[in-house]
Formats: C-alpha cells, sequence, structure tokens
C-alpha cells in the first residue's frame, strides 16, 4: 500500500501572519517531522490561493482579512518545509477543499492502493474539508488525520473537527 502525506496549508499566513495563531505555530516542528518519515514522491501540499481581488469574493466577504494572496510572502510555506515539499506536488486551491486535490488522489489510486494522512492547518475549515472531500471521492481508500500536527482556529473548534471527521470514518493517528 502506498501511504501518501498531504499537508494542508502550511502557509505563512497561516502560521505567523495574517491568520496564524500560537496553535499553529506549536505544530511546525511536528509537522516538518512527520513529512521527513514519507518519501518525498509521497508528499503532496495544498496551498490556499487568493487573487488581490480576495476581499469581493464570497469567502473574502465572510472573512474580510487579506490572506494568502498568489505570489506574496503569506502564500509560501513555511520556511522550515518549503524544501520538503516538490513543487510539482503543491496544489494550489481558490477554496477551502480542493477537487485537484481529489482528482490528483484518484489519479495515483488507478495504479497504486493508497492511505492518505492528512496535516495542517486549520483543522476546522481546509483540513476537515479535504478529508471529508477525499473519503467522498475515495470511499475505500482509508484516510486519516494526525491531531498532533494539526491545529484549528481555536483549540474547541480544532476538537470538533476532530470528531466530525471520526463520524465520517476518517481515522485519528494516535
Amino acid at each position: 500500500m502506498r501511504k501518501i502525506l498531504i499537508v494542508v496549508d502550511m502557509q505563512n499566513d497561516f502560521v505567523s501572519g495574517a491568520l496564524g495563531n500560537p496553535q499553529a505555530e506549536a505544530i511546525v516542528p511536528s509537522v516538518r517531522e512527520k513529512i521527513l518519515t514519507y518519501p518525498e514522491k509521497d508528499r503532496f501540499a495544498t496551498m490556499d490561493t487568493h487573487e488581490e481581488n480576495y476581499l469581493t469574493t464570497q469567502e473574502g466577504r465572510h472573512l474580510p482579512v487579506k490572506h494568502c494572496i498568489r505570489g506574496t510572502e503569506g502564500w509560501k510555506l513555511i520556511p522550515e518545509i518549503d524544501d520538503l515539499i516538490p513543487q510539482d506536488q503543491r496544489i494550489c486551491k481558490p477554496s477551502f477543499g480542493s477537487e485537484e486535490l481529489a482528482e490528483t488522489m484518484k489519479g495515483l489510486a488507478q495504479s497504486d492502493e493508497l492511505s492518505i494522512e492528512l496535516i495542517g492547518v486549520c483543522t476546522d475549515i481546509c483540513v476537515v474539508s479535504n478529508a471529508i472531500l477525499l473519503k467522498a471521492a475515495l470511499p475505500e481508500t482509508p484516510v486519516s488525520v494526525d491531531p498532533a500536527c494539526c491545529a484549528g482556529v481555536t483549540p474547541e473548534s480544532h476538537e470538533a473537527a476532530l470528531q466530525t471527521m471520526q463520524a465520517c470514518q476518517v481515522d485519528l493517528v494516535q
């Protein structure tokens, strides 16, 4: 079985920038350590990617904080992991969940039996969205999340997202 790691949105704006928080900063060493346990060919990352018109989008009207604007410092993966994820295995996504990520994993599943592990931020927004999307796209593929390598907007919303994922048959790595 081929084990795939998906690092969700470990970008400067979500760790130490516009939407950063102490919980996200705290997981950085664990995230780096986890990435290093996977072969490079099995490491993927999603990148929240917005354009300059972000504040006029539906998401921007609900969360009026410019972040992850393509090409800015805040959009880049954090320096601690930037060199660990191959450029061609980074998936830009304009919203919480990534259809491109699901299609990429479905393509890999055509030639290999997969298991998929997700880590990153925010547990309660993009991690949960992608975990559920992957379960829908690949219902027989084991999908898991490592809570120690995830951070939510708040500790409470992190825990709530973990419960939601468990209810949807996403395993929690202990």
